[in-house]
């Protein structure tokens, strides 16, 4: 009976995180119409979500106050927040959403690698497997795409950042509640991006804003950061940081769909890069089939 219980909560989760990474899908689309750099584009992203957690939270009344050691560890988890969308915006701008956001499904090698030994449990080989897939997938993208090297790094560091704050979240998911880690985590993001900025001089002429990036920024900031970020850290109470970290693989899907429609990205791609696209996104949707079918040959010895 416990696992009938179990079922709906788990596919309602299932649901929020699928349309969660739709959303966020649609960033890298925005972060291609927005017209300033990278960083500054971080910066008012974070500022407009942590200002809309905070409005939400006094409009509805709701306590946000944390221990120190709370507070000091989502504090400091925000500079891998905002490193992570830095760095994704910057790989857009040195290559193409779509190469950006294929290199994010690296984001499944670094997490079965990672959770297990931050959480001090046993690697997964089937997990393994399927991380190895996609950097192959990735290897063959870097080999036809060399001219977007820099883009391919700079995507790949930016999925780095993804796994380890994902894996910090769903160990803190357990103790405090979704908007209350995201307000802290979205402010860390926006103290430390404003400290680095102070101290490289870039409060300057390349943060003033035309009115379509400020249209472009609002939804970025509210609903593409604030609510998503919040659903994706709640939906982690029952998912675990990998499958968590595997369904977000098909943002590459949602985005490349979304990039071609806007841009027409797909016409600037080579066949090295859908043979590479193909082998990764095969992976995501077959790994599921897979781990049920090992778990059913298990059950039935």
């Amino acid at each position: 009976m416990a696992e009938k219980s179990t079922e709906p909560t788990m596919n309602k989760n299932l649901l929020i995180l699928h349309f969660t990474v739709f959303i966020w899908g649609f960033t890298g689309i925005l972060g291609a119409l927005i017209s300033i750099s990278a960083i500054p584009l971080v910066w008012y992203r974070v500022l407009i979500a942590a200002a809309s957690l905070f409005l939400y939270f006094k409009f509805n009344k709701t306590a946000f106050r944390v221990d120190k050691k709370t507070l000091l560890t989502l504090l400091f988890t925000g500079a891998l927040v905002g490193g992570h969308w830095i760095l994704f915006f910057a790989s857009i701008k040195f290559s193409t959403v779509s190469i950006t956001l294929v290199c994010l499904s690296s984001i499944t090698l670094f997490t079965a690698i990672l959770e297990p030994i931050i959480n001090k449990k046993a690697i997964s080989k089937l997990e393994i497997v399927a991380g190895l897939l996609i950097i192959t997938g990735i290897l063959l993208i870097f080999k036809f795409e060399s001219h977007y090297t820099k883009g391919i790094i700079t995507g790949l560091v930016s999925a780095l950042f993804a796994s380890l704050f994902s894996i910090i979240n769903s160990r803190q998911v357990q103790k405090n509640t979704p908007p209350v880690i995201a307000f802290y985590e979205l402010s860390g993001a926006f103290v430390w991006i404003s400290i680095y900025m102070l101290c490289t001089s870039g409060f300057n002429k390349s943060i003033y804003l035309n009115t379509p990036d400020m249209g472009y920024l609002f939804i970025l900031g509210t609903i593409c950061t604030s609510l998503a970020y919040v659903a994706g850290v709640s939906v982690m109470r029952e998912l675990s940081a990998f499958k968590v970290a595997l369904i977000t693989n098909l943002e590459p899907v949602y985005g490349i769909v979304m990039a071609f429609v806007f841009f027409g990205d797909m016409k600037k791609m080579t066949p090295g890069f859908w043979a590479g696209a193909i082998l990764i996104l095969s992976t995501i949707f077959l790994f599921p089939l897979v781990q049920k079918e090992i778990s059913r040959r298990k059950a039935a010895r």
